[in-house]
C-alpha cells in the first residue's frame, strides 16, 4: 500500500483543477497582454480568476497579485515593505520559512534594516507579550511578518491579536498564509492586514503559481522589470493556466470547508491517540489543543533509539511519504531550524505527518500498523 502522508510539502493536483487548466493548455493559448480576440480571451480568463478569489477572501480583485509562489510572495511582500514603505525594522521570529527569515538577514546587509526576533513559548508559540514591548521599544517604521500556520510543527498564531497590535503600534503586518490559504477561512475587509501569501500547490492546485495580498493602502512599486503585467507590479507573461487552477483550487477548498475541517481533524486526532496507545514514550511537537495548532500537520516525537536514525527512511521502504521537516530543505545536511528552536526535554525522532483532502482512515490504520512494527 502506498499512502501519501506529507501535504504539507506538497498536495496531489485535485481532478477538477485539472479539467479547468486543460483548455487553457489546448485551445486558448493567446498572449493576455495581445489586444486581439485569442488575447482577450486569456486576459479575461486571469481576470475572472483574480475576481474569484478575491470574492472568497472578501478582497477587492486590485489587491490579489499573482506569483510564482508562496516564496515569490513572502520576497515581494518583505522587500518592497523596505524600498517602496519606507520600512526600516523587521520584527519576525526564528522558526519562519527561509523564505520569511533568509529575505529579513539579506536586506540587513542590503538595505541595512534592523531585524528583531520575538520570544517564543517552549511549545514554539509567538509570545505575544514580547511582542507588544519589540512594537513599542522602537519608533522605526516597521513591519511584523509572522507565519499563520508554522509548516513544520503546526502552531497557529492569532491573526487578529496580532494585527491589532500592530495597528496600535502603526506597524505593517505581512503573515504567511501558505499553510492556511484553502484551510481557513479569511475576511481581508474586517482583518486589518497588509500582506498575506498564496501557494496553490498546498491545497491540491498547481504549482508554481500563488499570490500576495496586498491591501489597497499600500502603493507598491514594480518588484520585477520587464512588462507591466500585474497592474505594474510583476512584469512577465503570467503564467496563463497556472492561474486558472489556483482559482479553481480556491473555489474547491472553500465550497466545503467546514466539512474538509472535521474530516482532516478526525483523522489528525484518531493518529495522535493511537500512536499513544503504540508506546506512551511518545510525544508530539508544537502545540497540541486544536485551537492552537493547524489541523493538517501532527509532528511526532519517537523516542531515541538505535534504529531511530532510519525511521523515516523504513516509512518509506513500507511505503509512506513522511517528512523529517520541511520539503523546502530536503537534500540539505542541516537540522530542522524549527525543531532548533524549540526547548526540548528529550531527545527524539521528529517525524513530520501532514493530512489532505484525500487521505483515509485506511493509509492511517496501515501507517499505525508498519510504526507499531517498526518499534
Amino acid at each position: 500500500m502506498n499512502v501519501y502522508l506529507d501535504n504539507a510539502a506538497t498536495t496531489p493536483m485535485a481532478p477538477e483543477v485539472l479539467e479547468a487548466m486543460l483548455p487553457f493548455m489546448k485551445e486558448h493559448f493567446g498572449n493576455p497582454s495581445s489586444t486581439h480576440s485569442f488575447g482577450r480571451k486569456t486576459k479575461n480568463g486571469i481576470e475572472m480568476s483574480r475576481k474569484s478569489i478575491a470574492s472568497k477572501l472578501n478582497a477587492d480583485p486590485s489587491e490579489i497579485v499573482f506569483t510564482s509562489g508562496g516564496t515569490e510572495a513572502d520576497n515581494m511582500a518583505l522587500r518592497c515593505s523596505v524600498v517602496d514603505l519606507g520600512v526600516e525594522r523587521i520584527v519576525t521570529s526564528t522558526i519562519e520559512h527561509h523564505a520569511v527569515g533568509h529575505t529579513a538577514e539579506s536586506l540587513i546587509v542590503s538595505n541595512n534594516v534592523e531585524v528583531a526576533y520575538v520570544k517564543l513559548t517552549e511549545k514554539g508559540s509567538v509570545d505575544l507579550v514580547d511582542l507588544e514591548k519589540l512594537l513599542k521599544s522602537s519608533d522605526k517604521k516597521t513591519l511584523v511578518s509572522l507565519m499563520h500556520g508554522n509548516n513544520e510543527i503546526g502552531n497557529l498564531i492569532s491573526l487578529e491579536k496580532v494585527s491589532q497590535l500592530c495597528f496600535q503600534n502603526s506597524a505593517l503586518f505581512h503573515s504567511d498564509t501558505v499553510q492556511t490559504m484553502g484551510h481557513y477561512s479569511f475576511d481581508l475587509k474586517a482583518l486589518n492586514i497588509d500582506f498575506i501569501t498564496c501557494a496553490a500547490h498546498k491545497f491540491h492546485g498547481p504549482k508554481g503559481v500563488g499570490f500576495l495580498y496586498v491591501n489597497k493602502k499600500n502603493k507598491l512599486k514594480t518588484l520585477m522589470f520587464g512588462g507591466s503585467q500585474e497592474r505594474g507590479h510583476r512584469g512577465g507573461t503570467e503564467n496563463l493556466y497556472g492561474i486558472i487552477g489556483l482559482a479553481k483550487a480556491v473555489e474547491l477548498a472553500y465550497s466545503d470547508l467546514e466539512e474538509h475541517q472535521n474530516q482532516i481533524q478526525g483523522l489528525k486526532t484518531y493518529m495522535k491517540e493511537e500512536l499513544v496507545k503504540i508506546n506512551n514514550q511518545i510525544a508530539f511537537n508544537g502545540e497540541l489543543e486544536d485551537q492552537d495548532s493547524l489541523y493538517t500537520v501532527l509532528n511526532v516525537c519517537f523516542p531515541e533509539n538505535e534504529k531511530s536514525g532510519m525511521f523515516l527512511f523504513s516509512l518509506d521502504i513500507n511505503g509512506i511519504a513522511a517528512s523529517g521537516g520541511s520539503a523546502c530543505s530536503s537534500g540539505s545536511n542541516q537540522g530542522s531550524h524549527v525543531l532548533s528552536a524549540l526547548e526540548k526535554t528529550n531527545p527524539c525522532q521528529a517525524i513530520r505527518f501532514s493530512f489532505g483532502r484525500y487521505t483515509t482512515k485506511e493509509e492511517i490504520d496501515y501507517t499505525l500498523e508498519k510504526i507499531k512494527e517498526m518499534l
